[in-house]
């Protein structure tokens, strides 16, 4: 089972001409948090929506999101590889200079 989740998503097919499927992102860390990191971008109005095709902000929601991948960070302390914390900690910072400066409360 562990063999299986460190595969790529289209491993074993024998370079059949079957539709490629859709991307299966590794069974790590980062992939829990580079969606928030993502979608809290998109959120802030840096991203264009790629459901959309738009560029809008929703600081609440963006604010909610940077929120849960705090709750994350508080709940992991301890049990994160180096690598990991520093990985959320990075996001967490950049995220929240974001927000700051979105929201007016940081002038740059």
């Amino acid at each position: 089972m562990d063999e299986d989740r460190n595969k790529p998503a289209d491993a074993g097919t024998g370079g059949s001409t079957e539709e490629p499927r859709e991307f299966l992102p590794p069974c790590e860390f980062g992939s829990i948090i580079i969606p928030f990191y993502t979608q809290t971008l998109v959120k802030l109005g840096l991203m264009e929506d790629p459901l959309k095709g738009e560029t809008t902000a929703d600081l609440k929601y963006a604010k909610r999101l940077i929120d849960l991948l705090d709750l994350l960070k508080e709940r992991t302390k301890g049990a994160l590889q180096e690598e990991e914390g520093r990985l959320l900690e990075s996001c967490l910072v950049q995220l929240k200079m974001h927000y700051m400066q979105k929201a007016d409360i940081l002038r740059t």
